[in-house]
């Protein structure tokens, strides 16, 4: 069997084509701010223990936080928070703190969110240009404000809405 070269261009293309949900995934660093960052390698694990997954790319600022941190957020976006999601995915760009409420466990969550969930870190493996976190979920909400609203979609390179 000949060995097929597939690019990461091509792999990402491939990807592409698998909409997703957005979540902004969110800790606090040494100094007690918050940090946080779009993702949308996110899903759940298991049901008993409840388990989620996230995978964070290697060359984030904020990964040692994430691993000091032992617990992160995980804040699911709704349609209309295309901006919110673009500003978090972007590097180095000023994420004012009043977008984040404190939850149950002291993590930072975006506000207005769908539904929050916050997690003890249960362990970290590494992935290839990414580590995988592994979270037990502690703590579980879903938003009262837009529930009326739809998720944020990605899909082909661009924000999506249901419908």
């Amino acid at each position: 069997m000949t060995a097929i070269m597939v690019t990461a261009d091509l792999f990402r293309q491939v990807m592409g084509h698998w909409g997703t949900g957005v979540t902004i995934v969110s800790t606090s660093g040494k100094d007690g701010k918050p940090y946080g960052l779009t993702v949308s390698s996110f899903t759940s694990v298991s049901l008993d223990p409840p388990l989620i997954l996230v995978c964070l790319d290697n060359r984030i600022s904020g990964l040692q936080a994430f691993r000091d941190s032992g617990k992160f957020g995980v804040s699911v976006l709704h349609e209309e928070h295309a901006d919110l999601s673009t500003l978090f995915a972007k590097k180095d760009t000023v994420r004012p703190e009043e977008l984040y409420f404190t939850g149950k466990l002291g993590l930072p969550l975006i506000r207005d969110s769908l539904a929050t969930l916050e997690c003890v870190t249960h362990a970290i493996y590494s992935g290839g240009d990414h580590q995988i976190f592994l979270g037990e979920v502690h703590a579980a909400a879903v938003g009262t404000d837009k529930e009326a609203a739809g998720p944020l979609l990605y899909f082909r390179g661009k924000y999506r809405k249901l419908g």
